[in-house]
């Protein structure tokens, strides 16, 4: 037995290849990955920083606390995925969908989401600052306490999103759709709403008088 327990011991400390692996894509950060085929898949706290995901699909994916810092997302699915607290500074997310996705607390700074789908994203208290969302579709997101200082949501459509307590200072929501959204609370200085539309809209600023 005493001949049998050391070769036991080296067989379980050799690293499992699986384990890092789904499909052909190697778990890790600066992965190459476009177009792969992660759906579902259980990627808690996974380092995938500098990774190229682009048209990957992650929809359903786990990505609570993953780290996707200045990754190229372009075109992913993230539709009904969870990437709570999970932090995608300066990622290239433009034409991502994250519809139906779980964004609380996460963190978009200075992230590229022009053109994304976030229809019925929940992204409470999640960080945006500085985020570009160009014509971003953001119908009935859940905004709530999220902070978009600076923020570029020019031509977004925010109908019915809930944007109560959300920091907005210096944000361009220029040509924007507000209809039905919520602002109650939100901080609005030096915010731009110049030919947004903001009928229904609770706490947006009065359309200036022509």
């Amino acid at each position: 037995m005493r001949f049998l327990l050391p070769t036991l011991l080296a067989i379980c400390a050799v690293p499992v290849a699986d384990a890092q692996t789904i499909g052909r894509c190697q778990i890790r950060s600066g992965t190459q990955c476009v177009s792969a085929n992660l759906r579902g898949a259980a990627l808690p706290k996974a380092n995938l920083a500098i990774s190229d995901l682009s048209r990957a699909d992650l929809s359903g994916a786990d990505l609570t606390e993953a780290r996707l810092d200045r990754a190229k997302l372009g075109q992913a699915n993230f539709q009904r995925a969870n990437l709570t607290q999970a932090s995608l500074e300066r990622a290239r997310m433009r034409g991502a969908n994250l519809t139906g996705a779980t964004l609380v607390r996460a963190n978009f700074s200075a992230a590229d989401l022009q053109g994304a789908s976030l229809g019925e994203a929940d992204l409470s208290n999640a960080v945006l600052n500085g985020t570009s969302l160009r014509y971003a579709r953001m119908q009935s997101a859940k905004l709530r306490g999220a902070s978009l200082e600076g923020a570029d949501l020019t031509g977004a459509d925010l109908r019915g999103a809930d944007l109560e307590g959300a920091d907005l200072r210096g944000a361009r929501l220029e040509k924007a759709n507000l209809q039905g959204a919520d602002l109650t609370g939100a901080k609005l200085e030096k915010a731009t709403f110049r030919g947004a539309t903001v009928q229904g809209c609770t706490g947006c600023p009065k359309p200036a008088a022509p």
